[in-house]
């Protein structure tokens, strides 16, 4: 016991050198940690402790990533981005399967290989994009919720997958065996939904009045979930993820979440790891050429096939061209699809060898593609316009008389609309959303379909006339060029945008923001009550600009970033 604890110690070390030249390098840590894994592998100093220790190192951190990323899907998310990321989920399944099948087949592949590589190359890593998406603060943008919903898409059918393999390989009969796994899920998932509205919201304030409290019921209960859906047969990425999403309605699920971030972001070091220790050094000379080329495939035609559903469905070429980014790597279910076809025999370990580079150089790819992709979509804008519906935009029709612009209808703007509503100024809804906009006009609500990016539609807006702008976008960059282009035009109109941390409020602020919207820390319903008093006075606002920057200074000198929760 001793003997692996000073193992894992020199281990840490060696994350934290390679993560030091990483941050120097300005590079994302999570290469860094992959890194890492290659040196501590088997074939370099081939120091992995414990190697049991570290998968279950890895599956709580999995867990505890998939958890947290639930507590952000609420029931409205899910319900909003559900029927496009199902269509995108399984469209890049079935053309990325075809393409890479053939591709293998060129390679010089048998037909049951290369079924294998082309299955592979369909799963992406859930658990990185959301890692680099809960990173940037981007899980609340709408690319970010439809690349979950399709990555989870995936992962279902990547369970299916599995379920085909270790039937085959038993003899067991797959639809039987399928059928009755998912029968007990619905069932379970039927008592912890009927838990989870009459029973958890007569404990929640007793949960949230105590720190140290509330971080051991979200431990218990993300992780007890989890158990239990692995012990009927499906997975703990499954389990974790349902049980975020069931607490996703409880007021205190952002507490939650920033109290398990910490614990999170050390386990899912393991993962990375046991990723980097995988790759087979020994036999990479001839796999580099195949390697490259599967990887060409996803890092180039998952983007591609995702933009060009996304723009069939009416979605604008910044949400598609986002998304797509977040495709173009293949994660741990395509090395477990693999790992089990080499355990059965149906393919050779070379095979897994090959997918397991794959998986690291298209990681490596992705992860600098994710982190910088507004620059990457600024470079590449004027030739993406293929990918969006030119008609919906030719269509449009904007009232020249609007007073009030919301730029984001979503569940902090449905409070706000109605606040515009009560103070009677001329207002209209802009959001990129083409389902949020059809639900909107069924409503009656004055609503064009656009992004804040695309300078068509600000030239179209009124900007002049303006008294009011209203973005909830969390994005800083699509709220700078905001403040920018409207105060340029109108330096009276009252500007309000929303911000993700404390600095990027602060910077909102110099850049000269009315007001920045900050969730954790005062909600949509503040504004909403701020905007039926102050209404469009311009002194109102700078006397609530000022109060609301002490505020925060006297946050950030705390060191906080989240709310407290109250302490016994």
């Amino acid at each position: 016991m001793t003997e692996v604890f000073i193992q894992i110690s020199f281990m840490i070390l060696i994350v934290l050198v390679v993560s030091f030249i990483m941050r120097l390098l300005k590079q994302p840590l999570i290469v860094g940690y992959i890194i890492s894994g290659v040196i501590v592998g088997p074939y370099f100093l081939g120091i992995l402790p414990g190697i049991d220790a570290i998968h279950t190192f890895s599956e709580i951190g999995i867990a505890l990533l998939l958890f947290i990323v639930g507590l952000h899907l609420t029931p409205k998310v899910i319900k909003e981005v559900g029927k496009i990321s199902l269509i995108t989920g399984l469209g890049q399944i079935f053309f990325t399967a075809i393409i890479g099948y053939l591709i293998a087949n060129l390679l010089g592949f048998n037909v049951i290989t290369s079924i294998y590589i082309a299955c592979a190359l369909t799963f992406s890593s859930t658990i990185i994009i959301l890692k680099l998406l809960s990173d940037k603060g981007d899980l609340d943008n709408l690319y970010g919720k439809i690349s979950i919903g399709f990555l989870l898409v995936q992962d279902f059918v990547a369970i299916l997958a599995l379920i085909i393999i270790s039937s085959l390989s038993t003899g067991q009969n797959f639809l039987s065996s399928v059928g009755f796994t998912l029968l007990k899920g619905a069932g379970l998932l039927f008592i912890l939904i009927l838990i989870s509205i009459f029973c958890l919201p007569k404990f929640q304030r007793f949960f949230a009045k105590s720190q140290e409290f509330l971080f051991v019921f979200s431990m218990a209960w993300g992780l007890g979930i989890a158990s239990l859906f692995y012990f009927i047969g499906l997975s703990i990425e499954i389990g974790a993820l349902i049980a975020g999403v069931l607490l996703s309605i409880s007021p205190y699920h952002l507490e939650m979440s920033s109290k398990l971030k910490p614990l999170r972001d050390f386990f899912i070091i393991s993962f990375f790891l046991l990723l980097g220790a995988q790759i087979a050094i020994i036999n990479i000379g001839s796999m580099i050429v195949p390697a490259l080329i599967l990887s060409l495939l996803i890092i180039i035609g998952n983007p591609l096939i995702i933009m060009i559903l996304m723009g069939m469905e009416g979605f604008t070429k910044k949400t598609g061209f986002l998304a797509g980014l977040t495709i173009a790597q293949i994660g741990e279910f395509s090395l477990i699809v693999v790992a089990l076809g080499a355990k059965v025999g149906h393919i050779s370990n070379e095979i897994l060898s090959l997918i397991t580079l794959v998986s690291v150089i298209t990681i490596g790819v992705c992860t600098y593609l994710v982190l910088y992709s507004n620059k990457i979509y600024h470079l590449l804008e004027k030739y993406l316009s293929i990918f969006e519906r030119k008609k919906i935009s030719e269509k449009r029709k904007i009232d020249k008389n609007i007073e009030a612009v919301l730029f984001g209808y979503n569940r902090i703007g449905f409070g706000i609309l109605s606040s515009l509503k009560k103070i009677k100024k001329k207002y209209l809804v802009v959001d990129f959303n083409p389902d949020v906009i059809a639900d909107l006009k069924k409503l009656g609500i004055p609503s064009v379909y656009g992004d804040i990016d695309d300078d068509r539609l600000l030239r179209e807006l009124p900007l002049k006339k303006l008294k009011l702008a209203i973005s909830t976008i969390p994005d800083f960059d699509t709220n700078e060029l905001l403040i920018e282009t409207i105060k340029a035009e109108n330096p009276k109109a009252i500007v309000i945008v929303r911000a993700h941390t404390i600095n990027d409020s602060m910077e909102l602020y110099k850049k000269g923001a009315d007001y920045v919207l900050t969730p954790h820390f005062l909600g949509g319903e503040y504004l909403a009550k701020m905007l039926k008093e102050i209404k469009t006075d311009g002194e109102g606002y700078k006397k609530e600009r000022e109060k609301h920057i002490k505020m925060l200074t006297q946050r950030f000198d705390k060191g906080q970033e989240h709310p407290e929760v109250k302490k016994n």
